[in-house]
């Protein structure tokens, strides 16, 4: 009997509650990779009075201050929205929608003045000059916002809208998963490869779940996977390091 009611039990449980849970503890999965990433270069300085650097390098100006303070709030808000959802609470997460429209452009915004700023100071990782690094934080922040447009474009499809929120989240936590311990040093295609493993995560739940992979993910992490190699390749090209000398003497 115990066996038949346990069955039961498990087949009473529905997608939708699946979903809520499995996409809750990705984001506070998340979130926490944010946080071990950045706190011994910048969260835990906050508060210790030590100067703040980013990866040990020169001390870090406002403008990076404005860009963490709001790839901060978004870590926040991605697991507030999640929260919401799995708590039924939908009426508020969609009113929360306008502010993280509004957020995920600010973000761009400053994700790209940062990464000019970067190369001002000379900020990049072993082995890459600071013009080609720029590549690597330009392109984060323009997948992000390309998946974010789309994911509000496709607000009313609930499947794809929250897949394609965990794409964009995934194209900037390669920053905190680099620094991660001991994962600096591997390289772009290391800490890269680290990130999407949030993404292949889903793809197996989706599998397990529902017995098939949703479309997004299907074109979606190939995009993402895709976009490193060429990455690297504007990284060294004298057409890339020219377009980030000319941002970096512009603005």
């Amino acid at each position: 009997m115990a066996t038949v009611a346990s069955t039961h039990s498990a087949r009473t449980i529905s997608p939708a509650t699946s979903d809520r849970r499995f996409y809750t503890t990705l984001s506070i999965v998340m979130a926490l990779t944010v946080l071990i990433g950045f706190a011994p270069t910048y969260y835990l300085r906050l508060f210790s009075g030590r100067p703040i650097t980013i990866s040990n390098y020169s001390p870090v100006p406002t403008v990076i201050h404005l860009h963490a303070m709001l790839f901060t709030t978004w870590v926040i808000f991605f697991v507030a929205q999640a929260l919401l959802v799995a708590n039924r609470r939908t009426d508020i997460h969609r009113k929360l929608g306008v502010f993280g429209g509004s957020l995920a452009g600010a973000m761009v915004i400053m994700g790209y003045a940062a990464t000019i700023n970067g190369a001002k100071r000379g900020t990049t990782v072993p082995g890459i000059d600071p013009l080609g690094f720029t590549a690597i934080p330009f392109f984060d922040v323009t997948f992000f916002g390309l998946f974010v447009a789309l994911a509000i474009l496709r607000r009313r499809d609930k499947e794809a809208h929250k897949r394609l929120m965990l794409l964009a989240y995934v194209s900037i936590i390669g920053a905190a998963v680099a620094r991660l311990p001991g994962v600096l040093p591997l390289g772009p295609i290391a800490f890269y490869g680290f990130s999407f493993l949030f993404v292949v995560a889903a793809i197996i739940y989706d599998r397990v779940s529902r017995q098939h992979i949703h479309p997004v993910y299907k074109w979606g992490l190939p995009v993402l996977v895709l976009a490193v190699p060429l990455r690297l390749v504007l990284v060294g090209s004298s057409a890339w390091q020219n377009f980030a000398r000319f941002l970096v003497d512009h603005t």
